[in-house]
């Protein structure tokens, strides 16, 4: 299957944006194929006011999230994975949701390489149960 997390983004973020909130991107800018401006970059990360009055051509895609936006009165363009993204949340109130590395998809291909994975390895007590995770 394919990564849920483009698709709780574009969910959280039109939630946010339904509700008069201000939609922020928390983004790891610790990898060469994140594309922001670096002199905003603490610790690693760099949060992103992605509201509609502050960028122009918004892009929520499936691999990556585009858009031009001005930082200190200067236009940029910024191009973000969305493996990357590790946390989209309204301003006001922190309301939305953040990624862990468990979140990426488990590889679509198994031993023989042909598409189809293995089953898990069961106990012999039978099927396992599904299990939860909190995310705060």
């Amino acid at each position: 299957m394919t990564s849920s997390r483009p698709y709780l983004i574009r969910a959280i973020y039109e939630w946010v944006v339904d509700n008069s909130q201000t939609p922020y991107l928390l983004v790891d800018a610790n990898d060469a194929s994140v594309q922001v401006p670096h002199e905003y970059v603490q610790d690693g990360r760099i949060v992103l006011n992605v509201s509609p009055s502050a960028v122009a051509a918004l892009d929520l895609g499936n691999e990556y999230i585009s858009f031009s936006a001005r930082f200190g009165g200067s236009p940029q363009e910024v191009f973000v994975p969305v493996q990357r993204v590790m946390a989209v949340y309204a301003r006001e109130n922190g309301q939305g949701m953040m990624f862990t590395e468990d979140d990426d998809p488990p590889p679509t291909s198994g031993p023989g390489g042909d598409g189809e994975t293995s089953p898990p390895d069961r106990p012999a007590g039978g099927p396992q149960r599904p299990t939860l995770k909190v995310v705060k």
